[in-house]
């Protein structure tokens, strides 16, 4: 089961945390994966991980908000079977409380990023059909305290999903989201070092504490529903958003 021998994927963001993770649990079923990533080091690291365990990964240096960098690099790649969008950021703040310059950053690479990543790699998967999963969030299902605009971002890629998987099902391509609730990545240990110094502890109590069932994703499990979603044994789902979020949305409404 899950095997994805003779099959080629792209994972943006996958220098770091869900991504990564997911870059590494692919090509462990046999992909190759091309680590898109905008840090060149990340993704050297990447590559380098998977290769030291038999897998096989190419570097994929790319910055998702340049459709024209985002051309050029997918026009390298010979075959698509399986792109995730994972490469994303997060913002926090209100309405009134983010800045124009937040508000447009956001949205230049968690939408716009997204966009251009199926703009360029949707004609390539039309050869041969394929599998897109984008990274959504809870944040798009259940009001969180200052997220505006990352929750704005998240709206817009379930609307993606949706367009994409009824544009394209006759061209053999399925495409579904997942959306997670917190996850420990590297990202949230950074956020709590800048934003909460000398705290990070008694935060990273409390945010594991939003999660009924009472911690935070790792990034290993994120990675094991997108490798199911981009096998064959999951052919018969598309258009559809998958929570993964230890209770989350459900429990705590």
């Amino acid at each position: 089961m899950f095997d994805l021998k003779n099959k080629a994927a792209i994972v943006t963001g996958s220098g770091s945390g869900i991504g990564r993770a997911t870059a590494i649990t692919l090509a462990g079923a046999g992909a190759l994966v091309y680590v898109a990533d905008i840090n060149s080091d990340n993704a050297g690291e990447v590559v380098n991980e998977i290769k030291s365990k038999g897998g096989n990964a190419e570097a994929l240096v790319c910055d998702v908000t340049d459709q024209a960098d985002v051309r050029q690099k997918y026009g390298t790649v010979e075959r698509l079977d399986i792109l995730v969008n994972c490469a994303g950021i997060s913002q926090v703040g209100t309405a009134t409380s983010t800045s124009e310059a937040d508000f447009d950053k956001v949205f230049k690479v968690n939408v716009k990023g997204v966009y251009n990543s199926l703009h360029v790699a949707i004609p390539i998967m039309k050869k041969t059909g394929g599998v897109i999963i984008n990274i959504c969030s809870a944040a798009n299902r259940v009001g969180i305290p200052d997220r505006f605009a990352y929750s704005m971002t998240k709206g817009a890629v379930d609307s993606m999903t949706l367009s994409v998987a009824k544009d394209y099902i006759k061209d053999g391509i399925r495409c579904n989201s997942i959306s997670p609730a917190r996850v420990h990545t590297p990202f949230v240990d950074g956020f709590l070092k800048r934003d909460y110094p000398g705290r990070e502890a008694e935060m990273f109590k409390k945010l594991e504490a939003t999660q009924p069932i009472g911690r935070m994703a790792k990034p290993e499990e994120i990675a094991a529903l997108i490798l199911y979603l981009s096998s064959d044994e999951a052919s018969f789902i598309t258009g559809t958003d998958y929570p993964i979020d230890g209770g989350f949305i459900k429990l705590n409404n």
